[in-house]
């Protein structure tokens, strides 16, 4: 299972890109096996690869088809195979190890 980070944004479609966000993110949340989190600067992708990769294709042409005429996308994979990895549990990893900090503090 991957977890992926991904980025896509429209080129030259002024300082608002919130319209063209909506459009891939709505892609996004009409299928069924993705995993999809909305945060402020990516969206997390969760499942098998080559799905995430498939579905990230259909959300960029979302942003074309919403008016840009280029696009940029950033992708960050995390593909783990020594054990089954999903995104919330590498949140409350870190939020483990930070209330363990503050106790011993």
């Amino acid at each position: 299972m991957a977890i992926v980070a991904v980025s896509i944004s429209p080129i030259g479609a002024g300082t608002s890109v919130s319209r063209h966000v909506a459009a891939a993110l709505r892609v996004a949340r009409e299928q069924q096996r993705v995993q999809v989190r909305l945060d402020s600067m990516f969206t997390t992708l969760e499942g098998e690869l080559h799905e995430v990769m498939a579905l990230i294709g259909r959300m960029q042409e979302a942003v074309f088809e919403a008016g840009a005429e280029r696009v940029s996308t950033v992708i960050k994979i995390d593909d783990r195979r020594d054990r089954a990895a999903r995104m919330q549990d590498k949140v409350r990893a870190v939020e483990e190890r930070l209330e363990a900090a503050r106790e011993k503090n």
